[in-house]
């Protein structure tokens, strides 16, 4: 009797000592080196990320003008405004929302055609493979300054081609719709690249064996591109996707550049108004509210843009 006594008594204690230990866990050497070697990127994340957006956050709730920096805690009063600015709502958003599709929809397509090609075996393919990388290593600043000498409306080559075709020259960039378009294939032209780059990549990872079997049962390359090809690279595509439609939310530097929103403030996109917001009119706590907005606002469009593909995705293997 008093041997299971004294062995129950002696597993209580264990117990206990090892849930004292639990409460003060030790960090064992392995785990002490992985903190050390991720703290610099953390104080790093911290300095330049976390600590920025926090002190936005704080002047979007103050009267924080550059010129005569009060800081008055006014509330939501920079939120109303932005939301209930005319510009910003009839101008902004939809320029900014048109850019988006438009960009992200042209250079999947133009990405995807470069990568099916690319994927062939001929004569030249490494050659083509290093010209067509060329737009990814030109910075944007430099190809909006090329594009914008191109279509100047004076002595712009575009121009001239189209003087010594018979047809009169145009204003591109002073118009609304040219300028916006101008702006629109420039940035096409930049990230299709990228989009051929990744989904080049995903090709090659493909299995063989579906497409072998396709080929024996004489399948048609259309069939076979948009009943095998299509679904497996699903995933990839989602990526891309999701991936450009952030960053062409944030695009600044070829607006800029070629338009500076203009003609009349009819192709500013919302990096562009958020910064004049700030450094133009001088009212930092306005231009960080509006910085508060995009954020939100590119945060639940990259989720429903995910949730939305990933169910269409899920939809067509079921049926």
């Amino acid at each position: 009797m008093n041997e299971p006594l004294q062995q129950g008594a002696a597993n209580v204690v264990q117990v206990q000592s090892m849930a004292k230990a639990g409460r003060r866990p030790r960090l064992g050497e392995q785990e002490r080196f992985m903190l050390f070697l991720i703290a610099p990127a953390a104080v790093f994340l911290l300095l330049f990320q976390v600590l920025p957006i926090v002190i936005g956050a704080n002047a979007s709730f103050r009267d924080w003008s550059l010129n005569n920096p009060q800081k008055t805690w006014i509330g939501l009063s920079h939120y109303v405004a932005v939301l209930t600015d005319s510009t910003f709502l009839t101008v902004v958003l939809p320029n900014t929302f048109v850019f988006m599709a438009g960009t992200v929809v042209l250079s999947l397509l133009t990405g995807l055609g470069l990568a099916l090609a690319l994927n062939r075996s001929f004569a030249g393919r490494r050659i083509v493979q290093t010209t067509l990388m060329l737009p990814l290593m030109v910075a944007p600043v430099i190809a909006a300054i090329m594009v914008r000498w191109m279509f100047n409306d004076q002595f712009g080559i575009v121009n001239v081609v189209i003087e010594a075709l018979g047809f009169e020259s145009q204003p591109w960039l002073t118009q609304r719709w040219t300028a916006f378009a101008i702006i629109l294939l420039t940035d096409v032209w930049l990230w299709s690249p990228w989009f051929a780059l990744l989904l080049l990549a995903g090709l090659q990872s493909l299995p063989r064996e579906p497409f072998e079997a396709a080929l024996i049962d004489a399948a048609s390359p259309w069939r076979i591109f948009w009943h095998l090809t299509l679904p497996m690279l699903r995933p990839v595509i989602l990526v891309c996707i999701v991936i450009r439609s952030i960053d062409a939310f944030r695009t600044f530097d070829i607006v800029w550049t070629l338009t500076g929103g203009g003609p009349a403030r009819q192709t500013e996109l919302f990096s562009l108004y958020a910064y004049q917001l700030a450094f133009t009119f001088l009212n930092f706590g306005r231009g960080s509210a509006a910085a508060i907005i995009g954020g939100i606002i590119i945060l639940c469009v990259g989720l429903s843009l995910y949730r939305l593909l990933d169910r269409l995705g899920a939809s067509e293997v079921k049926s």
